[in-house]
């Protein structure tokens, strides 16, 4: 944040900064509550008044995941309109307060590491005129923003789809044309989760790596949940002693 930070912020600002902590947050209180809808609790734990409060608390969740994707969008968007600068050096800018940025990591630039940083003659400066890149740079940022606009807005097809399967199944249907595709689209997304998360790794980022697994992993136990249910009421459909 102190990289991005300058007199003008507004609340949105302050919220897109730590835009990660309250994506984090929210994804943590929805994974908890699906596995309390899907394996924890039995029907018969969810009263009327629970439910309300279930899905206030969801309302919430979405909504700050919905500003996650939101301020990726904007980041990518800021990204593409960056000021450009050809035929300079870095050292040009030592002296304007930026910060030099690639894959992520900064260093407050200044005339002393300026040539060590880049020798690139090519530049964008970016983040409301707080960090400046290079051509090279500028590729391995967007790719990072795409990365991360695609990631949240497949996080968020798979949590509605994990909706509908829940929905469908609180009304006692296990098969369905619908519950198949979406369980079919639901491993479809899985599969592209898992691509970032092996962009993650190829940029040398392990720790987001680590952190998309794990999240696939819990969404997959959530799936799991699922599936059993489903078989649950196959069987209850099937006995003829309800008939």
């Amino acid at each position: 944040m102190r990289h991005h930070f300058h007199s003008g912020w507004r609340w949105h600002d302050w919220t897109a900064s730590f835009t990660t902590t309250i994506d984090e947050l929210s994804w943590f209180v929805i994974l908890i509550l699906l596995e309390l809808e899907t394996f924890l609790l039995s029907d018969s734990a969810f009263s009327r008044s629970r439910m309300r409060a279930i899905h206030l608390v969801k309302a919430i969740c979405y909504l700050s995941i919905g500003h996650t994707i939101f301020v990726y969008a904007r980041d990518t968007a800021l990204l593409a309109n960056a000021t450009h600068f050809v035929d300079t050096t870095l050292c040009t800018f030592s002296d304007q307060a930026l910060s030099f940025s690639r894959n992520l990591t900064y260093w407050e630039l200044n005339a002393t590491n300026c040539a060590q940083l880049s020798s690139e003659n090519e530049f964008f400066i970016f983040f409301q005129g707080q960090a400046i890149t290079d051509a090279s740079g500028m590729q391995i940022e967007l790719q990072l923003a795409w990365a991360d606009l695609i990631e949240a807005t497949v996080w968020i097809l798979v949590l509605l789809v994990i909706e509908l399967s829940v929905k469908l199944q609180d009304r006692g249907v296990g098969t369905s044309v619908i519950l198949s595709f979406a369980t079919y689209l639901k491993y479809l997304l899985y599969g592209v989760l898992w691509s970032i998360a092996a962009y993650w790794a190829y940029r040398g980022h392990w720790i987001f790596a680590w952190d998309e697994t794990l999240w696939i992993l819990g969404f997959m136990a959530i799936s799991a949940n699922l599936s059993q249910w489903r078989k649950q009421l196959a069987g209850v459909s099937k006995n003829p002693a309800l008939d």
